[in-house]
């Protein structure tokens, strides 16, 4: 049986770190991750106590590259599932900034999304 929502994004926000990953459905794998707590990205940026949209739109950029890498920006022609609204709402109110700039920064770089919110395709227009 195989999925129709296939690639999933999930983010984790802690107090220190900001961690976003790309999930295939139908094989239970991490296909691409990025993360404040690896330490090329932790150098880059000054989080201090804890991270910040500005470092959250990094992960959401380093993701995008990676996926791209994979051959998975546009999450072999289904797109990639994101609900925004639930993403914020298991994150709290005041995490809404970094998981609009993931989001944003996805998008930004080309990334397929497809918002579950609306159920709209949300990628990039191309003008």
């Amino acid at each position: 049986m195989t999925v129709l929502k296939r690639y999933v994004l999930r983010i984790f926000i802690s107090l220190k770190h900001i961690t976003a990953n790309v999930v295939d459905r139908n094989h239970g794998h991490i296909v691409a991750t990025s993360s404040t707590a690896e330490h090329s990205i932790k150098q880059s940026l000054e989080c201090g106590r804890s991270c910040n949209a500005k470092a959250a739109a990094v992960v959401g950029e380093i993701l995008a590259m990676r996926l791209k890498v994979e051959g998975l920006k546009d999450g072999q022609g289904r797109g990639i599932h994101v609900n925004v609204t639930k993403e914020i709402e298991k994150k709290g109110f005041k995490s809404q900034t970094k998981v609009w700039a993931i989001v944003n920064a996805l998008k930004n770089n080309g990334v397929k999304l497809i918002d579950e919110d609306d159920g709209n395709d949300s990628s990039p227009s191309h003008s």
